[in-house]
């Protein structure tokens, strides 16, 4: 047996022990999340001239550790910037896949390709085996680690920020302590109008080596080297925009990372589109797309209505709204930037290139640029040719002018009057032959109240050429309103209310017990399942996928995979579909309340 407990061969004793290390506490105090164990780097046994003999840290150790608990530890991530702790040789020859991620540290904090790099891995990793843990080390298994896991937390498990941090913080106490990694997660992952928690009080073994600055790049003393010379105790210090990674926006905040989705898709059955991969080109158009919605945040930027309940239906009898149906077709923004220059952003923020698809101002026939419109690309059924269609509903910028801010009605006439009409023109001059044109383009129109039972019950709703799953209900003197907007209102039956989960497919066994395969179901902001089904032949290649759930009798039925979402409904619209189930809005309700009860112009 080697007595070098951390590889076979020895190497130049280039350094010595880190600073601060002795009395560091080795590892978590549990697993992440039930997939990551976190652990400050070991030593190989070169080291132990230095380290007495209750502080020595083998690799072995860890192994050994999880071996004890009839666990495994497939893929190791090392995330020091030097060689010189251990051979990873040693680490190979017991099975275990290692990485080296070499990150600064140096009071900077992940790079944008490092934190994707770390996240794709792992998911990866967990989609193939995932009953297999993940270790992960810096220097002292706080900083570096922390940051990395809690991205990979919010973004893979829709774990909120502060919640992934405190998660965090409970099973490798104190937790991430350098203010900036912790500001800078929140501006990635968090909403700007949430706190940002306070890095906690530096623990004691922090206070060893006060003058040494360690690869963490942490001094605990006041003497920093000279490009650190401004940071304080936690690290903090004043943002520089030539830092490798940043970008500062026109508000001096740092724009936050994008999600970046592999092989995105555009909706099935619609050709001519294809998605844009070369990321310079996507970081531009995302930035473009969400500047002209006047969106500092990151992701979709596209206004996102919320269910209607029964207390927000009253909304219907403060003010004026229209309505419209609901189709079940898919959501994107578009925009129109000139000739070829046609995008759609899906909810993934992915973007997609249409180049065959012409938009002319009526005025002088050129090409239309500036423009960006929110709508919805649908099937439909003619004759029993299937025939794809976007349907624009609303707008946001008109050849560079704000219209997104007008009456709702007006925004209407724009659509119809200066993008749908031009093009019918355009087709009857023989600008444009619509035969070559991969889909149509066409206005939805909405109607005020009183119409709704004509949408519901009459005759549009046995026209349609695509399935409708309900209405959607629009404030008229409001403008358009990026994210969440809690005045307009979607409607749907009640036995079609569906919730988009995660589904996790884990077996269950034990001795005297038969195998069994359980589907849980993960909500965004919850680490925990929020509910479980049964595990049918329809799901069981679902695992880690975006699946629609409807409750029926009791119990989530799956309905189909969200291909186009990478995300799961966030704790509060499940929270919310399941009240609605309680205390429906039932279509009588709704017609009866809007006959009786919808808000009508005062006469004087």
């Amino acid at each position: 047996m080697s007595n070098y407990h951390g590889g076979g061969r020895r190497q130049n004793n280039n350094g010595g022990v880190p600073p601060r290390w002795l009395n560091c506490p080795r590892k978590s105090e549990g697993f992440i999340a039930d997939k990551f164990l976190v652990f400050k780097t070991p030593l190989s046994s070169r080291y132990d001239s230095f380290v007495p003999a209750e502080k020595r840290f083998y690799p072995q150790m860890i192994l050994d550790y999880v071996k004890m608990r009839n666990l495994r530890i497939g893929l190791w991530i090392d995330l020091t910037n030097t060689e010189r702790f251990y051979p990873r040789d040693f680490v190979e020859n017991h099975g275990v896949r290692y990485v080296k991620l070499q990150c600064r540290g140096h009071g900077e904090t992940p790079s944008e390709e490092q934190t994707t790099q770390f996240i794709n891995m792992c998911r990866e990793f967990t989609d193939d085996h995932p009953d297999d843990l993940i270790g992960v080390h810096c220097t002292h298994g706080f900083n570096r680690s922390g940051f990395l896991i809690c991205a990979f937390l919010s973004q893979e498990c829709d774990s909120s920020i502060d919640a992934a941090i405190a998660h965090f913080r409970t099973l490798r106490p104190p937790g991430i302590y350098k203010q900036d990694y912790i500001d800078e997660l929140c501006r990635v992952y968090g909403s700007p109008d949430d706190p940002i928690p306070i890095a906690p009080e530096l623990p004691e073994w922090c206070y060893e080596d006060e003058d040494v600055v360690d690869d963490d790049g942490f001094a605990s003393g006041n003497h920093a080297p000279g490009p650190s010379s401004s940071m304080n105790m936690n690290g903090k210090r004043p943002y520089n925009d030539s830092e490798e990674g940043r970008s500062n926006v026109s508000n001096g905040k740092k724009r936050k990372r994008e999600f970046f989705k592999e092989n995105p898709t555009f909706m099935e059955g619609v050709p001519g589109v294809t998605p844009i991969t070369d990321r310079q080109a996507l970081i531009q158009l995302q930035r473009k797309v969400q500047e002209m919605c006047g969106w500092e945040g990151s992701g979709f930027p596209g206004s996102q209505p919320v269910s209607m309940d029964i207390n927000n239906v009253n909304f219907l009898a403060e003010k004026p709204y229209m309505v419209s149906w609901k189709a079940d077709g898919t959501r994107y923004l578009m925009l129109i930037d000139g000739p070829g220059n046609i995008y759609f952003i899906d909810r993934d923020n992915c973007v997609f290139h249409a180049p065959e698809i012409n938009f002319f101002y009526r005025e002088t026939g050129d090409h239309i640029f500036e423009t960006l419109v929110d709508g919805e690309m649908v099937i439909d059924k003619v004759n029993g040719t299937s025939i794809p269609r976007y349907l624009i509903y609303d707008i946001i910028k008109f050849r560079g002018e704000d219209v997104g801010k007008v009456d709702f009605r007006i925004r209407l006439n724009c659509i119809r009057d200066e993008l749908i009409n031009p093009r019918y023109k355009a087709m009857e001059k023989g600008i444009i032959d619509r035969q070559a044109e991969p889909f149509g383009v066409r206005f939805k129109p909405f109607w005020f109240l009183e119409d709704t039972e004509k949408i519901l019950n009459g005759k549009l709703a046995q026209e349609l050429s695509h399935e409708p799953d309900g209405t959607v209900f629009q404030p008229v003197k409001e403008p358009y309103l990026c994210g969440r907007c809690d005045s307009v209102l979607k409607w749907k039956p009640p036995h079609l209310n569906t919730v988009d989960f995660r589904l996790k497919i884990v077996t269950h066994s034990g001795e005297g017990l038969l195998t069994t395969r359980i589907g849980e179901l993960y909500v965004g902001g919850l680490n925990t399942p929020y509910s479980k089904m049964k595990v049918t032949k329809a799901i069981s290649n679902l695992h880690n996928k975006i699946v629609e759930c409807k409750f029926d009798n009791g119990n989530w039925t799956f309905l189909r995979e969200r291909t186009d979402k990478s995300f799961p409904n966030a704790y509060s619209t499940a929270k919310a579909v399941c009240q609605s189930i309680c205390q429906p809005v039932t279509k009588d309700f709704l017609l009866d309340f809007i006959a009786n009860r919808r808000w009508r112009k005062s006469h004087n």
